[in-house]
């Protein structure tokens, strides 16, 4: 992501998050700010990951999605049960927010995709 207002949004996100302050109203707030900026972008994978991510912190009040297997799994129940957390995942909502910064990574856009998944199958 390009747009400097954006990245010192994911950035003072992630520097609260290093001081262990999970504050889920602020995030959210952040996260809507983000996502207002993002749409100038015309990239509906990262506008639909925003909108998902602030909805989900704000119902469950706190991050229960865990980081995309690098490998793809041949059941999907399986796939979807990997990827969400018994409890608060703060190094998963860092990577989400980190697959933000540089969004011309396939990887990256590809990883979203399956945070958006994991975000309609909680």
């Amino acid at each position: 992501m390009e747009n400097r207002q954006a990245l010192k949004l994911i950035e003072k996100i992630q520097k609260e998050l290093f001081k262990d302050n999970f504050e889920v109203s602020e995030i959210v707030s952040d996260l809507k700010k983000l996502r207002e900026i993002t749409l100038e972008l015309n990239n509906p994978v990262v506008t639909k990951a925003l909108r998902l991510a602030y909805e989900h912190l704000d119902n469950n009040n706190g991050f229960f999605i865990g980081i995309p297997d690098d490998e793809p799994i041949d059941s999907k129940d399986t796939e979807l049960e990997a990827n969400i957390s018994d409890e608060n995942n703060i190094e998963s909502f860092n990577y989400f927010l980190s697959l933000l910064t540089d969004l011309d990574k396939k990887n990256n856009l590809l990883d979203l995709k399956e945070y958006n998944k994991a975000f309609l199958a909680f």
